[in-house]
């Protein structure tokens, strides 16, 4: 167990993994700026860590969900540029001056709302601001029609407002079917050349997701905005020698803290879903769902253990789980189980876990940050 954990189930990060993930897919992006996603505390991996390690690789900026997000970063001594992928509340806006982010916009009216108050407190400043263009995903965004080039040029006269450029995002870079994508590619551009006729300089470009670096050079544009790719999770389709390069960046560890041997006929966690058919080893892990481990896996989730695969068994409870260790060879108390990650050639990934209880491996790797403690490798 790691001492400085205070549990006896964490969560390790490779730093160096996050590092060189994200070299290979600046490179893959030929060189353009770069707004790695850390949102979701860097999906799960500590954000403010990993923020620290990407700035000193040259990150240009650095991507956040939530102001939240960005006071967390800020305070740690962060003066890299932020830009805020989801819409502030109205009555934000003075923090987003203050914090020195730059937002993403999808109405005139926010727009307004943000030069009524920068003229008003900093009128010696303009505030950057990215324009969210809908090309297909359906989040937010102008819409691509004479409204949405009319409400953006009206904006671009306001005072205290500086558009650094336009933004969007795909909704389907990572399948096989490419022409979803393609059409997304086709509309940004189209709007953007209306833009331009309509006299508003776009000089800074953004489309391009983990997918989008991957699979469409034609959308890397001025900055690319590595996700779930940076932190080696990339699950999705892809031709690109760089997608199985990356390497995942955590690990989910615990410690066996009880074991038991049982008859066969004995019953195990809620529900009573779960009976020996032999006597049995019991081992019982300090996690739960609470930290992550989803409740609704199905009968084939494992762990390894002492080299072996170990089926989970029963119910998972909040914060405990229960394994079955009678074909582990020599397992003991505090032997260390790997519930996500390797361990003598054998490996369970995030992909295999988000499977087993029907969900995604970004879901995955989020909810094991959220309460386990984080040991940096």
């Amino acid at each position: 167990m790691h001492n400085e954990a205070r549990r006896a189930a964490w969560v390790e990060v490779d730093l160096d993994r996050i590092r060189e993930n994200f070299r290979l897919l600046r490179t893959a992006a030929n060189g353009v700026m770069t707004i790695p996603a850390v949102k979701a505390d860097a999906y799960g991996h500590g954000a403010v860590k990993v923020s620290w390690e990407l700035v000193k690789e040259g990150a240009d900026f650095l991507g956040v969900a939530t102001l939240m997000e960005a006071v967390e970063l800020r305070s740690s001594g962060i003066r890299t540029p932020i830009v805020l992928f989801s819409l502030t509340p109205k009555g934000n806006v003075k923090d987003i001056l203050d914090l020195r982010v730059i937002p993403v916009v999808s109405t005139f009216e926010d727009i307004k709302a943000l030069s009524d108050m920068s003229t008003r407190i900093f009128p010696d400043r303009e505030v950057e601001i990215l324009v969210a263009l809908e090309t297909g995903m359906g989040r937010v965004g102008f819409m691509d029609d004479n409204a949405g080039i009319s409400d953006i040029a009206a904006a671009a006269d306001l005072p205290g407002i500086h558009i650094k450029g336009l933004f969007s995002h795909f909704a389907t870079s990572d399948e096989p079917d490419q022409s979803y994508a393609l059409d997304q590619l086709e509309r940004f551009d189209a709007f953007e050349s209306r833009l331009i006729q309509a006299g508003v300089n776009v000089p800074f470009r953004s489309m391009a997701n983990s997918g989008g670096i991957l699979n469409f050079p034609q959308s890397h544009f001025e900055a690319v905005r590595p996700g779930i790719a940076l932190y080696g999770q990339y699950t999705g389709e892809s031709q690109s020698a760089v997608a199985t390069a990356l390497k995942p960046a955590m690990s989910v560890k615990a410690n066996v803290v009880y074991i038991k041997d049982v008859p066969a006929g004995f019953d195990v966690s809620y529900g009573r879903r779960w009976q020996s058919q032999r006597p049995s080893r019991v081992g019982t892990l300090p996690i739960g769902y609470a930290d992550g481990l989803p409740r609704m896996t199905t009968g084939s989730a494992r762990v390894i253990i002492n080299g072996v695969y170990a089926p989970i068994i029963g119910s998972i409870c909040m914060d405990q789980c229960m394994v079955d260790l009678t074909d582990v060879p020599h397992a003991k108390e505090y032997d260390e189980v790997i519930i996500m990650g390797s361990q003598n050639g054998l490996s369970i990934t995030a992909e295999e876990i988000a499977k087993n209880s029907a969900t995604i491996t970004y879901e995955v790797i989020c909810r094991f940050g959220q309460r386990l403690p984080k040991i940096y490798l």
